[in-house]
């Protein structure tokens, strides 16, 4: 197998490679051109953040059978169109734990002590001892907001400052939180009561902005705030206002909303914020392991046909993945829909089979639903091999039910969630056994495409709702696409009105929706590519 390596790696990963008797070609900083003409040589491709893996690279790679990522996120992978292709694509989940929570409480102890501060003072030939007056962690309280694989260690390394730890995580079981000496708590308990607050949670509709000039105003006097999970979480004008006031007493972030940061954002002029450029994953050590990690998975891969790390298909033969692939595909999207509409943490998930997808082997559809799921709740990056896993360790009960009779359909799939205070229920099948369309929304009958924005509406069934909703869309200049309306079987009851947009709206719209008379509840739902 010829193999391209075209970022930096770590040499450790290429002697694997070549040990196992591959073919490796390292080469770096090609151009798009270069690149395109180059891909055609090779079965497998190695990349980290630097090369863009788009679908006209995926369709140049004939030979291609496996792209992997030395490292977590996949934001310069084309997923979508690998998997159309039937290439796996895979990447190393965990190797970038340790070093991401290290980096974390190095950001803490420096902006107690402020020692950049106190560097830079220094080497500009200053003297400067009072200015430079920090605060003890001893005693104080660390509040995480997810306690995921990095959290998980976050809270190790507090400990260890003789810290003590609350964190908020609704996914996450109490036999498991007291293992792990952590006090679990609202989030709103937790922006009380905190002195340091670390953010590691996955950027998502529901976790943009949040923290913001609204919950600021609720933390503690001289609160220290970190972020390197994912830009966007923390709303960074709110974040500034509330540092030169000196609400927050400061503020270390490794991750920034749009990157490479521009010079004149306004946290850079603060004293009291810290900074580096997304760092928290450089290490020697964190790179050795990674690079080990890919190449190990792809021996596996070539050698064995085993898709360790896989985010794009299960462990399954190669015979049975293209019957398999639309159903999978289907079960993936609905867990991620139904991960959009639960609130509070999951007990349980049933998910049923009907019909002709009954014959088939259900354990990897099951295991897609898990990985839809859990994807938008967690930092941990989730796939095929580590969901069963990660829901057993939070205590998520997972069934499956078979039944012959579909009805209507030819086949169908439902999802039930229970979440101890409310059962979500979710139904989808194929279309011209290929495309996925969700039927069934709790009790509401519907056909929606499983691709693409959309607003979730549910209201009073009454005159006016619908039309007063169009109207305040179209004030924000936002496009409808596509629209339907489901109601229970009474008239005046309860109805869902479902909007497909063209884009993501502002989240004034949402919230301007949510005060009219009528609208019981609203929320945007990401189905888009990549999300």
């Amino acid at each position: 197998m010829n193999i391209l390596v075209s970022d930096k790696l770590s040499a450790r990963g290429v002697e694997v490679l070549e040990r196992a008797g591959f073919s490796v070609g390292v080469k770096t900083k090609l151009t798009k051109e270069e690149l395109l003409k180059e891909i055609k040589n090779y079965e497998g491709l190695i990349v980290r953040s630097a090369t863009k893996v788009t679908s006209e690279v995926i369709e140049a790679g004939g030979r291609l059978r496996i792209i992997g990522r030395a490292g977590t996120g996949l934001d310069n992978v084309d997923s979508d169109a690998a998997t159309r292709r039937g290439i796996v694509v895979m990447n190393t989940p965990g190797g970038n734990t340790i070093t991401t929570a290290e980096h974390t409480m190095a950001m803490v102890v420096s902006m107690s002590r402020k020692i950049p501060q106190a560097t830079a003072s220094m080497k500009a030939g200053k003297w400067e001892k009072s200015k430079f007056m920090g605060v003890e962690l001893y005693n104080k309280t660390m509040g995480l907001v997810g306690l995921g694989q990095i959290g998980s260690h976050v809270t190790k390394l507090a400990q260890g400052h003789f810290m003590n730890v609350i964190g908020y995580d609704p996914y996450l079981a109490k036999d498991r939180a007291q293992q792990m000496g952590i006090e679990v708590v609202e989030l709103a308990d937790l922006f009380q009561r905190a002195d340091v607050i670390s953010v590691h949670t996955p950027l998502t509709n529901e976790t943009r902005g949040l923290i913001n000039a609204t919950t600021i105003k609720d933390m503690k006097d001289g609160v220290m705030i970190v972020n390197c999970a994912r830009g966007g979480i923390i709303n960074e004008q709110d974040l500034y206002e509330a540092l030169k006031s000196e609400k927050v007493f400061a503020a270390a972030f490794d991750v920034f909303e749009e990157e490479p940061i521009k010079a004149d954002h306004p946290l850079l002029t603060l004293d009291n914020f810290i900074c580096t450029p997304h760092i928290g994953a450089s290490t020697e050590e964190a790179q050795e392991n990674v690079a080990i990690g890919i190449a190990e998975q792809f021996v596996d891969y070539f050698k064995r046909g085993l898709a360790r790390g896989a985010v794009n298909v299960p462990s399954v033969s190669p015979e049975a993945l293209p019957q398999l692939q639309p159903y999978l595909t289907l079960a993936e999207r609905m867990g991620h829909f139904q991960a959009q509409l639960i609130e509070g943490g999951v007990k349980s998930v049933t998910v049923e089979y009907f019909g002709e997808v009954a014959g088939l082997s259900v354990a990897p559809l099951t295991i897609a639903v898990l990985k839809g799921l859990l994807s938008p709740i967690l930092e941990d990056v989730i796939n095929f091999v580590n969901a069963p896993v990660v829901a057993k360790e939070r205590g998520i009960e997972v069934k499956e039910v078979k039944s012959s009779d579909a009805g209507d359909f030819t086949s169908l799939i439902r999802i039930k969630v229970d979440t101890g205070q409310k059962s979500y229920h979710l139904a989808g099948t194929l279309f011209h056994k290929q495309e996925p369309r969700i039927v069934e929304i709790n009790q509401f009958q519907v056909e929606v495409i499983c691709d693409g924005q959309m607003i979730l509406i549910d209201n009073v069934d009454r005159p006016g709702v619908i039309g007063t909703v169009g109207r305040i869309l179209g004030e924000h200049s936002v496009n409808i696409a596509q629209m339907q309306c489901s109601r229970a079987e009474q008239q005046g009851g309860q109805a869902l009105l479902i909007l497909g947009l063209d884009a993501p709206p502002p989240k004034e719209v949402l919230d301007a929706v949510k005060q009219e008379d009528g609208v019981l509840s609203a929320r945007l739902v990401d189905l888009s590519k990549g999300h």
